[in-house]
């Protein structure tokens, strides 16, 4: 019996014969890195495609929406052309500051149903915009033209103007909130009924 043994273990292995490996896997680190590239990349995808232009069409639905002065009931008030003007400036804006570029979004390595996808966030980028102009600016009269010259008049200078993002968000920001405050507290406190407005008490 011993000497059987030993003849076994003395026997060659015939190159023909099939043999089996066993694989040892020494990819998990790779298939982690993997993983959490397909994560973040599907959280920029949701971001860009998802969230943002909801984001943008809910600025552009409310920007729209105002209160009628008889019932109270909720009105939609179009935008003007030169909301659409101002409108585009704007993104032009961001397009010259460096926020947007153009071969990020439009480039021939991207497949068309990308294209279309980015087509569509600008889209809306561009009509949360309009509606942002067409919430600030007011509906007639004389206090339109003086809050639309002001409008076009920092546009104009901030697009011949060398400055970086931050310049750019600060002077909107300013602009913005400037035109709010004259829309919604001083006009409207000027136009009010008697007896409701604090700033013609004060005059």
């Amino acid at each position: 019996m011993a000497k059987l043994k030993e003849r076994e273990l003395e026997t060659p292995v015939s190159p023909d014969e099939d043999t089996v490996e066993v694989p040892v896997s020494n990819d998990l680190p790779a298939i982690r890195e993997d993983f959490a590239a397909m994560q973040l990349a599907r959280g920029r995808a949701l971001r860009t495609y998802v969230y943002l232009p909801l984001i943008f069409l809910t600025v552009a639905l409310l920007g729209g929406l105002r209160l009628s002065g008889t019932d109270g009931s909720l009105i939609f008030v179009r935008p003007a052309l030169i909301c659409l003007i101002f409108a585009a400036i704007l993104v032009l804006l961001f397009f010259r500051a460096g926020m947007l570029r153009l071969e990020g979004w439009f480039s021939e390595q991207m497949t068309g149903t990308q294209t279309v996808a980015n087509g569509l966030v600008l889209a809306s980028l561009f009509a949360a915009a309009t509606q942002i102009f067409n919430s600030l600016i007011p509906e007639q009269g004389l206090p339109f033209w003086i809050i639309s010259f002001c409008f076009l008049w920092v546009l104009w200078n901030n697009l011949f103007a060398e400055f970086d993002p931050k310049r750019l968000l600060k002077s909107l920001g300013a602009m913005f909130g400037l035109a709010f405050v004259t829309k919604y507290m001083v006009l409207a406190n000027l136009t009010a009924p008697g007896g409701r407005s604090w700033l013609r008490s004060l005059i």
